[in-house]
């Protein structure tokens, strides 16, 4: 069926069940940003393949609502759907809810899928919709219109060990039990997947790209159970959790034990999917608050920080090679976006514990840079020749960490207005790598320093500056983040993150340089305790589209700095021809 088809095969669903608007969210039941193939409705019925946006169906009307990341991609993809694109966050448009209210009479049925609506949506949709004299409805239309959907992963859960974990199991839920007795939870439900995984010291790949595994977490101050499809678990895993004392069930019977559950106090994440709180609201007093393990997650211990040191000179070797290849073939083989991301899989594949990419590769080539969540499909790619500039923006799973890096070059000529702007962004990249702040301070107090190069000549970005990485887990890992939206949570300590200004022409490039970054302790003053970043991703940038007369002596110590980081870590893993070219790129400025 086409988009077009599947949307009309909805509206005969919600004739028959009375709704007059259904809401499609970008979700699964753990609200992951990535989702298993079975839950990728949004994706299914709209052909949008964009990682945010969620669709809204009316009985004449269909929109998408989407972020900056996807305003060139989503247009494109949409074509012949009948689902219009509105910009989120941008002033004239308006917000969903209000497009519902808009578009409906007063006792219309506005519905959703309870098990993959955050609890956080469902209470916004609740309050605003029965002001408004329209009911909310939680009914899973989509379960009779997606009738092939795929069937869950059937692969292995294993153990990641204490040699990369840094941290045993029992450790990790004790202090997760401490933090439980602070805030008087008798229980605690876990259901994001990568906070599961951390927990437990287990990994899995039931999520395209990230190492996670469908399950949930229910903890006590005596009990932890896990629920999760037993077979899935490996030897190894099954003796780890009898270890910790954890208790196995299966997967399907989570709900059904919920609704046992009396009388406790129990601490459940407010994204939470609603079917969790409407299993156990009735009995029990539930305290709405973070999950305690995510910020600890976050905070990569001594051997966490240890494995994302190894993984850099792993993923920089292969880089180096990816890059040398890649510029030598350019202009004398034929070359496409959607092979050229394979190329640099298997550069990567060559290094030891490499698992897979840690995100699907993005390559776009002169005005495909400006999408910039694109991803080239392998029929139809884009050829690539020896003009214009080029975006990869790319990362691999290693045993002992995450990667994510953006480069971005000129494969022939480009015009002085792109070198000036890719100075600007990188100028940014620069200033925020500089950066010291004092404890106490928040992403959105430093996303600023990243922006001004932009901003002083008018221009920005649309999307955030900075995300926290997972140590083997999701690439984009929470709570803390450098962007314009306030962001409560303090950057400490430990935490690695991406620094990743861009910027972006439509039709013509796409500018981005991006590095993970560790924050770390800088020094002690009668101030505060004042952190800096240390720069963790090994890999050159391309000197030829740097316009040096618009960098500070600074910003030119930094490159130069950086440069001789990266020769002395990764020129003895190079020789030959490779090795020549590399020395090259790395000389000063």
């Amino acid at each position: 069926m086409t988009a077009k088809e599947k949307v009309a095969s909805l509206r005969a669903e919600m004739k028959k069940n009375n709704v007059d608007a259904f809401i499609i969210y970008s979700a699964d039941p753990h609200m992951g940003e990535y989702l298993p193939a079975e839950w990728q409705e949004r994706t299914w019925l709209s052909g949008f393949t964009g990682s945010a946006g969620f669709v809204v169906v009316t009985k004449d009307k269909a929109g998408l609502w989407t972020d900056g990341r996807y305003f060139t991609q989503a247009p494109e993809e949409l074509k012949g759907s009948g689902i219009d694109m509105f910009k989120d966050g941008i002033e004239g448009t308006p917000h969903y809810i209000d497009w519902i209210i808009s578009e409906t009479s007063e006792n219309a049925t506005v519905a959703v899928n309870s098990l993959v609506t955050s609890h956080s949506n469902w209470r916004q949709l609740s309050e605003k919709l029965s002001k408004n004299k329209r009911l909310l409805k939680d009914l899973p239309l989509l379960n009779d219109v997606w009738t092939d959907r795929p069937s869950p992963s059937e692969n292995p859960v294993y153990i990641q060990p204490m040699e990369r974990a840094g941290q045993s199991v029992s450790d990790k839920i004790t202090a997760i039990r401490s933090k439980m007795k602070e805030q008087d939870a008798s229980m605690h439900i876990i259901s994001s997947l990568d906070d599961v995984a951390w927990t437990l010291n287990l990994r899995g790949s039931d999520v395209k790209c990230n190492p996670v595994f469908l399950s949930y977490l229910l903890l006590t101050q005596k009990e932890t159970i896990l629920f999760v499809d037993i077979n899935k678990l490996d030897e190894e895993a099954r003796r780890q959790m009898k270890e910790a004392e954890v208790t196995l069930k299966a997967y399907d019977s989570f709900f059904d034990d919920l609704k046992n559950i009396k009388n406790e106090q129990i601490l459940i994440a407010p994204n939470s999917n609603q079917s969790v709180f409407e299993a156990v609201k009735e009995n029990n007093d539930i305290i709405k608050k973070p999950v305690p393990g995510h910020l600890m997650k976050a905070i990569k211990n001594k051997t966490e920080q240890e494995g994302f040191e190894k993984v850099m000179v792993k993923d920089g070797v292969a880089l180096v090679k990816f890059l040398h290849w890649f510029t030598h073939a350019v202009g004398q083989e034929e070359l496409d976006e959607y092979g050229v991301g394979q190329k640099l899989h298997d550069f990567r594949a060559q290094g030891e514990n490499f698992i897979g990419n840690s995100f699907d590769t993005i390559v776009g080539y002169k005005g495909n840079g400006a999408i910039i969540h694109y991803s080239a499909k392998a029929e139809g790619s884009t050829k690539i020749t020896d003009h214009g500039s080029i975006l990869i923006d790319s990362g691999g799973q290693y045993l002992e960490g995450t990667t994510d890096i953006t480069r971005t070059f000129a494969l022939g000529e480009v015009t002085d207005e792109f070198k000036k702007d890719a100075t600007k962004a990188l100028k940014g990249l620069i200033q925020l790598s500089l950066v010291k702040f004092p404890k106490g301070t928040k992403g959105v107090q430093l996303d600023a320093f990243a922006r001004m190069p932009l901003w002083m000549d008018g221009k920005d970005y649309n999307h955030g500056t900075g995300h926290g990485v997972g140590s083997f887990l999701n690439v984009h890992e929470g709570p803390q983040s450098i962007r314009k939206d306030l962001n409560p949570y303090d950057l400490v300590d430990g935490m690695v993150m991406s620094n990743e200004p861009g910027y972006y022409v439509e039709g013509q490039y796409g500018i981005r340089h991006e590095n993970l970054v560790l924050t770390k302790k800088w020094k002690e003053t009668e101030w505060n305790t004042f952190y800096e970043f240390e720069t963790l991703t090994l890999c050159p940038f391309f000197k030829n589209i740097i316009v040096k007369e618009m960098l500070t002596e600074e910003e030119i110590k930094w490159i130069n700095d950086y440069h001789k980081i990266v020769q002395e870590k990764l020129s003895s893993h190079l020789e030959g021809d490779v090795k020549t070219w590399f020395e090259d790129l790395v000389t000063p400025l």
